[in-house]
């Protein structure tokens, strides 16, 4: 693996803690499952693991400890092809790990058990990563877990959202809400406030329900959420709406600016006008789901690899939902996204035949081509 200079610049920096994880070898509570396959686990990794896959520059930056599960998670994200030169051992605090059921995460018989607590992650702040590796991406990919890990991680985020400087990168935010990490009652609102100041956010319906009371579908998380220019409400199954503001289109109303090149301010294009601007829905394809974790991650990813690339929203929702597949459509948190050629391939399907794509386990493997066959 080529390690990239702090100074030099990638495509995204992804920001966060990563955990390894045990899955279970067969259905079950965790008190009767005899053995775990062992994987690694985390939002921001997730997301820059698959970015990597997908051909992009991309940088790790954490914490870990300086122990065995940190060798792994350095040695599984460096083999990605992610640059892990930034990521800081810490010898007094340990990696953090956990374990899961094999059953989705949807039904009661879910178990999670964290062991993260006091994790090497939970103690980063500006003083003590390098924030020079940091800002070094046209993109900083960041999410609502790490601001609510320590006192220390919020104050980061805040400082990382912050316009200070001409030349910061462009934030890409995803709330990724989880009522059980905060322990007081400010989590929706803080979160809130990062999403304000970032410049993508990504956000799913129920969780802006669930943290911010927000019924109503896309319109309504846009009315809360005006300021990033590009806002992202995820619709599980469904698909996801993609709102641009008028600021952030150049050329055609349904297409992107071209592809990033070099750093930008925070606000990556002219300043955002007060026109409001419609939403664009882009339907999933039917999935075959095995498990879900990591399926927002993936999505992220996707939507982020076609933004660099700069193709129009529907096909950039469409790359979210091709990436968000893959991970649907395997048992562990981090899948491998599927190939240039098949993506480019089925973001070009027409409406019609998109709409009636269905993708099963292996298809990443097969190119998919099967799957467009059997499309009646």
């Amino acid at each position: 693996m080529k390690a990239t200079g702090a100074a030099d610049a990638v495509d995204v920096v992804a920001l966060g803690e990563s955990m390894v994880t045990f899955l279970p070898t067969r259905p079950g509570r965790l008190a009767d499952v005899p053995s775990f396959d062992r994987a690694i686990g985390g939002a921001e990794s997730n997301v820059a693991c698959a970015l990597a896959a997908a051909g992009h520059a991309v940088r790790w930056v954490s914490r870990v400890g300086a122990d065995g599960f940190g060798d792994h998670l350095l040695e599984t994200v460096g083999a990605y092809g992610v640059d892990v030169s930034s990521v800081g051992r810490d010898p007094g605090r340990p990696t953090g790990v956990y374990f899961r059921t094999a059953g989705d995460r949807a039904t009661d018989a879910h178990e999670v058990a964290y062991y993260r607590a006091g994790s090497a992650a939970s103690a980063m702040s500006a003083a003590t990563v390098d924030l020079a590796a940091v800002r070094a991406g046209r993109i900083l990919h960041l999410s609502g877990i790490t601001a609510a890990l320590s006192e220390g991680c919020l104050g980061l985020l805040r400082e990382l959202t912050a316009s200070a400087g001409e030349r910061p990168p462009v934030v890409s935010f995803d709330v990724n809400y989880r009522a059980g990490l905060w322990t007081g009652s400010d989590g929706a609102e803080v979160l809130l406030e990062l999403a304000r100041r970032a410049g993508i956010v990504f956000v799913g319906e129920d969780e802006a329900e669930l943290a911010w009371g927000v019924g109503g579908g896309p319109a309504a998380v846009r009315e809360l959420l005006p300021e990033p220019e590009v806002l992202v409400v995820k619709q599980g199954a469904a698909g996801a709406t993609a709102f641009v503001s008028a600021a952030a289109r150049r050329g055609p109303a349904a297409q992107f600016p071209a592809p990033l090149k070099g750093r930008y301010s925070r606000r990556f294009l002219p300043a955002p006008v007060s026109v409001p601007t419609p939403g664009t829905f882009e339907p999933a394809p039917a999935v075959d789901v095995v498990a879900t974790v990591g399926a927002g991650d993936a999505f992220a990813a996707g939507f982020l690899s076609g933004i660099l690339r700069g193709l129009p929203v529907r096909q950039t929702l469409r790359l979210g939902h091709l990436f968000a597949a893959a991970a649907l459509t395997t048992p562990a948190d981090l899948a491998p996204p599927p190939g240039r050629d098949t993506t480019d391939r089925l973001t070009a399907l027409d409406a019609g035949v998109w709409e009636r794509l269905r993708l099963g386990p292996g298809w990443t493997e097969a190119g998919a081509a099967e799957e467009e066959e059997r499309t009646p």
